[in-house]
């Protein structure tokens, strides 16, 4: 379109493009159409992708809006090669999770592998850093499952799917808050545990020794702060 074909006044151009006013009609067809056979390659790709996706999946999902947007909009553009692409993905999708299936190291390439991020209520900062997690978005996680310290946490799983596992130690030891500083109140209430020190960055607890001017050994850090219980 040449710049002097634009103007502000033009209403019928802004409402309705270069296609006849007619194609807007058409335009509600060709949506109903791809929303429901959408809908039906969805369902046939199984439950999984009604769940939180793997990067395969979220690829998917991506290529699926990709496809169903052009055919929807573009007058020029029939529906069948639509139809073909969206089944050409369904068939990719059930191909490679039967592979994933069959061979586990297709799995872990495909969609990816679970991640340890605490381990009896120390963190493992180089799988933190390995995942980009920050201690917050952990800390987040676990104050989402009434965590209050490091010392109540057997393990922390990161799943493939980016979602957090949390396993409770039985009975809880003591450790580092994960309360907000912002939360000074909240914080204060949580009784110290007597005489213990543990590392302010990874939680690791010290031994008596341990933080007497000492770098963790765990993480290498000089942030010693009180246990809590």
């Amino acid at each position: 379109m040449k710049k002097e074909d634009i103007h502000l006044s033009d209403w019928n151009r802004i409402l309705f493009g270069d296609a006849p006013v007619a194609f807007t009609l058409e335009v509600v067809v060709r949506t109903v159409l791809i929303y429901f056979i959408f809908l039906l390659i969805m369902r046939l790709m199984g439950k999984r992708m009604n769940a939180q996706l793997t990067i395969t999946e979220l690829a998917v999902m991506v290529t699926l809006g990709a496809i169903v947007a052009v055919p929807m909009q573009i007058p020029n553009r029939g529906l069948l090669p639509a139809v073909a692409l969206l089944l050409l993905v369904l068939f990719l999708q059930r191909g490679l999770n039967w592979l994933a299936v069959k061979r586990r190291k297709v799995e872990v390439v495909l969609q990816g592998d679970v991640t340890i991020l605490a381990k009896n209520g120390v963190l493992q900062i180089d799988k933190l850093q390995q995942e980009r997690v920050s201690h917050e978005q952990l800390f987040a996680q676990l104050r989402a499952e009434k965590v209050t310290h490091l010392g109540q946490v057997k393990r922390v799983y990161m799943e493939a799917d980016g979602s957090f596992s949390v396993f409770k130690l039985t009975p809880p030891v003591p450790g580092l808050t994960v309360l907000p500083e912002q939360d000074d109140r909240l914080r204060r209430t949580q009784p110290p545990a007597p005489d213990q020190k543990t590392c302010n960055y990874c939680g690791y607890l010290a031994t008596p020794t341990d933080h007497a001017g000492n770098r963790c050994p765990n993480c290498g850090q000089q942030q010693w702060v009180a246990a809590v219980q």
